[in-house]
């Protein structure tokens, strides 16, 4: 059995000072107590205990490089001695704009700020500003930040969160303004036809629809066919703007995010995470109409550390790793996780635990369900979280860390030995999980 006495004694030195000793809520979820980190080296994590973890977690998917990449890491410690944040422009910034719109779909212009909670907030209310409308549609299991007008319904529970066909918009905080729940419409995925019949009956109060193009952070459930596009159309008739929460998917579904993968284009985008392998950056892309009234309406959008100097060279770095021989890195990591997918569900067949691997190659879930897989919100929290969380807590023990929703992000460092190793320790986890 792993020791963790240097992380369980530094997290009580550090509840005295920072509050709940940790700086993001959603860091309590490590056992037996949010785990302190020495360092990090491409597919592996060392603790303070010194135990090394093969890490599926990546920062919550932004190393999508792994830890440390040195390609990246030369570039952003050559552009220290430039200056760190200037108030103004600089070239870095200017040369990334410019590569990302000749790169993404539906791009015509480009945003930056520093992360996915925030880039949420800026595409919310230029939606609102450009169709003068007030409401937004979003969808259970999403998660857009957790700002008061984005942090609702992520994860209601059955008694709050109403009927299935019209659900009831839950804050899911204390301290929620009552009113942000007030133009906001909640709705269950996947589910075209019932969209439909919202827009019939509001259409015309609608300002945007927001969501994931996989529900990573539900599941990592894949949309229905026809479904992104059929949302995109709807919007376009009603004169909706739909907005494209790729916080995750993007430069992870591939280079082109998911809006390339699946062949849709959203009137305004949000990206973040991976692609400044690590760095803090996000950014708000779109159609130019849209787009141009930050300056034309005067909407407001500001940011003292909006496109610093060393997140522009991180990400300018990532991409010529991400774009070189033709995309080739990301070849390698979808082959990769379709054999971890596989062989993962193979093991639990071995070890009779019904796991369900769902997702993308490059980030998927793993369930422990004998139903079929789930295709919203509702249908994955009716799956066995109970041994999933047990399931996630003996990988930790066997050296493989993933989250306790047990979600697998890859990088490009994951290797074929590195896969082997991690089947190797899950083939143990699984045993103790079925010993109990």
């Amino acid at each position: 059995m792993r020791e963790y006495r240097g992380s369980i004694a530094l997290y009580e030195e550090s509840r005295r000072h920072m509050a709940g000793g940790v700086s993001s809520n959603v860091r309590y979820a490590s056992v037996p107590v949010p785990l302190f980190f020495a360092c990090g080296e491409g597919a592996r994590l060392i603790d303070v205990d010194g135990n090394v973890h093969i890490d599926y977690v990546l920062g919550n998917g932004p190393a999508i490089l792994g830890h440390a990449p040195p390609e990246v890491i030369k570039a952003v410690a050559d552009s220290l001695a430039d200056g760190q944040v200037f108030a103004a422009q600089h070239r870095r910034e200017s040369a990334l704009a410019k590569r990302l719109c000749g790169l993404l779909p539906g791009a015509e212009l480009v945003r930056f700020c520093t992360s996915g909670t925030e880039a949420a907030m800026m595409a919310l209310r230029i939606a609102r500003a450009f169709t003068g409308r007030r409401k937004i549609v979003k969808f259970e299991g999403h998660y857009h930040g957790w700002t008061d007008q984005t942090y609702i319904s992520v994860r209601p529970t059955g008694n709050e969160a109403g009927p299935a066909n019209a659900p009831v918009p839950v804050a899911e905080s204390p301290g929620t303004a009552p009113g942000s729940l007030d133009d906001v419409i909640v709705r269950g995925w996947n589910d075209l036809q019932g969209l439909e019949a919202l827009f019939a009956k509001e259409g015309a109060e609608i300002a945007g629809v927001i969501m994931e193009p996989v529900m990573v952070n539900g599941g990592a459930i894949l949309a229905q066919a026809g479904y992104l596009q059929g949302v995109a159309d709807l919007c376009r008739r009603h004169g909706a703007l739909f907005i494209c929460d790729e916080v995750i998917t993007g430069f992870r579904a591939g280079l082109t995010g998911a809006q390339g993968r699946f062949g849709f284009t959203a009137d305004l985008s949000i990206y973040a995470k991976a692609v400044a392998a690590g760095f803090p950056l996000a950014m708000v892309t779109g159609r130019r109409d849209v787009m141009e009234i930050l300056q034309t309406r005067g909407v407001m959008h500001g940011g003292t550390y909006n496109g610093n100097v060393q997140s522009m060279a991180a990400a300018l770095a990532a991409l010529d790793l991400l774009e070189r021989d033709g995309g080739a890195v990301y070849a390698a990591m979808e082959k990769r996780g379709e054999r971890l997918m596989r062989e993962l569900q193979a093991l639990g067949k071995r070890h009779g635990l019904p796991i369900l691997a769902q997702g993308l190659p490059t980030i998927f879930q793993t369930f422990i369900t004998t139903d079929p897989p789930p295709r919203n919100f509702r249908e994955a929290a009716a799956t066995d979280r109970d041994r999933a969380m047990a399931l996630s807590r003996a990988l930790q023990d066997e050296g493989v860390r993933v989250n306790q929703r047990c979600s697998w992000f890859l990088s490009a460092a994951h290797d074929d030995a590195t896969i082997d190793e991690t089947l190797a320790a899950a083939d143990r986890a699984m045993a103790r999980v079925v010993a109990g």
